[in-house]
């Protein structure tokens, strides 16, 4: 089970946002760079990296802090979101160091654009899907489509995505605990890896989902409790390592 910190960038800044309203942010840093050793030198074997202002944009913002991070720690995965809607943004992504990149909208709203992505950069695709009460969100969540999360997932599994990030708005950044539940539901419905993100609060969520990890869930996202501190980094991949197994990047 990875544990994978969230960098999310807003004007350069790393950020944290309630339930992805832009108005309702904490910054938690200037230098994305800086951030991202913090987590480096906890034991962190993935990034997840945000473009904030990018998911609103329809285009990358903070490309260039995503780059600079990328050049200091070359070794490590990064996954990156936000605002990518054409093959350049990825094959940019891709050429600064960037391991996988993150379609969220442009899945939805443009679902044949996944399918050409898989084709052309087999291995580096993720979706996406943020959810609330089972049916996808898109545009920074701002919109609620009319797609059951299952379906999708589905769709996107046989055009060849590497994994699915699945994130319950209502729980994101409100350090109320984990959607085990929509979690395992979603990884038993398909084949490929499933990472948890939203509400991530403490070790015993880290418990619980090491409890389900066997259905598919390989992984979890973790922003506002690493940095407000009621998750530790390195005591929690400890914690998981110890319980479901080490997994790399």
């Amino acid at each position: 089970m990875l544990l994978i910190p969230a960098i999310d960038l807003k004007d350069g800044k790393c950020v944290r946002l309630r339930q992805g309203r832009m108005e309702d942010e904490t910054i938690f840093g200037d230098d994305p760079v800086a951030v991202a050793e913090r987590w480096v030198e906890a034991g962190a074997r993935r990034l997840h990296m945000v473009d904030l202002n990018g998911a609103f944009a329809g285009k990358p913002v903070n490309a260039a802090a995503v780059r600079a991070v990328a050049e200091a720690f070359p070794d490590l995965p990064i996954q990156v979101g936000g605002g990518i809607r054409d093959e350049e943004t990825v094959q940019a992504y891709l050429d600064a160091g960037v391991q996988f990149t993150i379609i969220g909208t442009a899945a939805v709203s443009a679902p044949h654009f996944v399918n050409d992505l898989c084709a052309e950069f087999p291995g580096h695709i993720i979706v996406g899907l943020d959810a609330k009460d089972g049916k996808v969100a898109i545009d920074g969540w701002s919109k609620l489509s009319h797609h059951p999360v299952i379906d999708m997932a589905q769709r996107f599994e046989n055009d060849g995505v590497e994994a699915i990030i699945f994130t319950d708005i209502g729980r994101d950044g409100m350090m109320s605990g984990v959607n085990v539940e929509s979690t395992v539901e979603l990884a038993q419905a398909i084949h490929i890896p499933v990472i948890a993100s939203g509400g991530i609060t403490n070790m015993d969520d880290i418990q619980t989902l090491c409890g389900v990890a066997d259905e598919g869930i390989i992984g979890a996202i973790t922003g506002r409790a690493i940095y407000e501190g009621t998750l530790d980094l390195a005591e929690a991949q400890k914690l998981a390592d110890s319980l479901c197994g080490s997994a790399a990047g």
